[in-house]
């Protein structure tokens, strides 16, 4: 039966860097930009080595089963249907509409995954297809997206949308990650250590980062914030997600015990700071996915609970 006490202290942890990182923001130490500055940091330093580490230091090949199919399985069709129904609900197109996608599908595996996973299924590594499949797939596809969508060019060319992965620094460390993890005797350790411990800044920072966005911005606050674009999001994530997931893994796949409410607590994380730090590089949907990420984590607090009890 999953810690209750675990479970709490787990969302506690997060709760407190990023209180800390509005403290900072509020006291303005950071400067003006200094947000933006450390979103930026997590973009093109910390979360890349993060990336490269993991997958390096990962079993890639046992990950790459039933739990990953329930992971990619439930987030694009969560991300789907968003990205069908946003226009005529909510009026949001481009940019926007991708970040509200990613903010209705892309899980918080990161950080508040493995203090969950780890209260709730007593096993960390839990959050490992979910998270290959974010950082390997997921996200790399999702920033192109972006990056095409927000060029400045009057149109586009094969060529170049061929070429704007490998101008993300997500891709090119997971991709990197992935032939790192390929190789006899892994990542020398003079290369290692300095990229695990870069790795290591990207949770924290990312978290402090989204704190600092929250000082001096009401979430939901009208005008401002798309409000029913973040409802629409909010749903999706805590409800549409972990449903679907159900659908995938205990329907489709015939999952059960343990391994169904692996899946299914995966996918009722809520949405991941990653979001709000990868809109902000694009400077489209940022209030959507701060907001977003903020409403979900509350409520995914008793959802997560209700799962637990349910099928654990």
């Amino acid at each position: 039966m999953p810690d209750l006490m675990q479970i709490l202290t787990g969302f506690g942890s997060v709760a407190v860097i990023i209180t800390i990182g509005w403290l900072v923001g509020r006291a303005g130490v950071l400067g003006k930009s200094g947000g933006y500055a450390l979103n930026m940091v997590v973009y093109w330093v910390a979360m890349p080595c993060m990336l490269l580490h993991t997958l390096a230091t990962s079993d890639t090949g046992a990950a790459l089963g039933s739990a990953f199919a329930v992971a990619a399985g439930s987030a694009l069709t969560v991300a789907a249907i968003y990205m069908l129904i946003a226009r005529p609900l909510v009026g949001q197109r481009g940019p926007e509409r991708v970040v509200g996608a990613m903010s209705s599908s892309y899980n918080n595996v990161a950080n508040l995954g493995i203090p969950i996973a780890t209260a709730v299924l007593h096993d960390a590594t839990a959050i490992v297809p979910a998270l290959i499949f974010q950082i390997a797939f997921y996200a790399p596809i999702c920033l192109t997206v972006l990056d095409i969508l927000t060029s400045r060019h009057g149109r586009l060319d094969l060529r170049r949308t061929l070429m704007t992965p490998l101008k993300n620094p997500i891709f090119v460390g997971a991709a990197l990650g992935l032939a790192a993890g390929t190789l006899p005797d892994g990542v020398p350790t003079v290369l290692a250590s300095p990229i695990g411990l870069l790795g290591q800044a990207a949770v924290p920072m990312a978290l402090l980062a989204f704190g600092i966005g929250l000082h001096g911005a009401a979430v939901l606050r009208k005008g401002t914030s798309p409000r029913r674009a973040v409802v629409l999001s909010s749903v999706l994530k805590n409800l549409g997600q972990p449903l679907m997931a159900w659908f995938i893994a205990s329907v489709l796949l015939g999952m059960e015990g343990h391994a169904l409410l692996a899946a299914v607590v995966i996918a009722a994380l809520p949405t991941a700071q990653n979001v709000y730090t990868f809109s902000s590089r694009f400077g489209r949907g940022t209030v959507q996915a701060r907001d977003s990420a903020v409403v979900t984590t509350l409520a995914c607090v008793p959802v997560v609970l209700v799962i637990a009890l349910l099928l654990g």
